[in-house]
């Protein structure tokens, strides 16, 4: 099949491993699942220090199951991206350790503080949830596939990031206060997690031509701020002077993007922002921490002339 067979074709859930597809497009779908698997698994490694911090053993427990599910969210996709043909699990897995592999500008920075964890576990998993949703309609069938039950547990993370922000807000002052402080720090990255501005995105229009994509950067940064500026401001959080935020005469709301910081989301883009670089090492070491585990079942599975099953990470 060529480029222009595809674009022709292209429509929700229509390309499967049974397609014989141009390398162009497996390309480009293997750089868009693997960056968000990778995302996933960061930011599972961002927030599993917080499983101790929970202040209870139910937000404890809830927390655990949100960070297993996120690494089993990125199982999924490294095998949708797989499927493609252009580059194995392993592959995937080592450029990320090596720093080769991208991912979310929002698990670059470090999280600090509890009162940090709705800034990821409501605000960008509430963002997600909007892109996440449009890729139930992508073109590549086992990503679609995926995103059903990606999307399905999401939405327990938001609504349990939702609660905490909830009882922060009705807290003390003092968590009141160090909230909002957490939400002005976050709001700009938060914004950003879309991409960069339509004219500035490289692959936005070739994703969209040949199915992958539905929405662009744009659309999807303004959707988001018309469903959490109101969601932010009942819970008693302030929206920051910066960047600025402009409502439209129906109601809806776009943000003044030379506001924002873009020359420190591109130094993220390319892996070299300094803080970016401290969690990816962090994956580094987990990742050669257990590797004598991968030879052992390899030993074992070779011993007994059968094939090693697929270790997890």
């Amino acid at each position: 099949m060529d480029l222009d067979a595809v674009k022709a074709r292209a429509g929700p859930r229509e390309f499967s491993p049974a397609d014989d597809l141009p390398r162009e497009y497996r390309e480009a779908a293997t750089r868009m699942i693997e960056f968000h698997a990778n995302s996933e698994i960061m930011g599972a490694y961002l927030e599993r220090p917080f499983i101790r911090q929970a202040p209870s053993i139910d937000r404890k427990l809830a927390f655990s199951a949100k960070v297993q599910d996120e690494i089993g969210h990125a199982q999924l996709l490294y095998r949708a991206a797989e499927s493609l043909g252009v580059k194995s699990r392993d592959e995937m897995i080592d450029d990320l350790a090596n720093g080769d592999g991208k991912f979310l500008n929002c698990f670059h920075y470090p999280l600090k503080s509890w009162v940090e964890i709705p800034m990821i576990s409501f605000f960008v998993d509430g963002a997600a949830m909007r892109r996440q949703a449009t890729l139930r309609r992508t073109s590549w069938e086992p990503y679609a596939h995926a995103m059903d039950k990606v999307c399905f547990e999401e939405g327990f993370h938001v609504k349990h990031g939702e609660d905490i922000l909830r009882e922060l807000m009705t807290g003390s002052r003092a968590e009141q206060r160090r909230t909002q402080e957490a939400f002005e720090e976050w709001w700009p990255r938060i914004i950003q997690f879309f991409g960069p501005t339509d004219d500035k995105s490289t692959h936005h229009d070739f994703a969209a031509s040949v199915g992958l994509k539905q929405q662009s950067n744009d659309e999807l940064r303004d959707a988001f701020l018309d469903q959490y500026i109101p969601k932010a401001r009942k819970y008693g959080l302030e929206i920051p002077d910066e960047p600025r935020i402009r409502e439209r005469e129906d109601g809806t709301y776009a943000v003044e993007e030379n506001d924002l910081d873009w020359d420190e989301f591109f130094t993220i883009a390319k892996n070299d922002y300094e803080p970016g670089l401290g969690q990816i090492n962090g994956r580094k070491r987990a990742q050669e921490a257990v590797q004598w585990v991968r030879d052992t079942i390899e030993d074992d599975a070779t011993a007994a002339g059968g094939t090693a099953p697929q270790a997890a990470d």
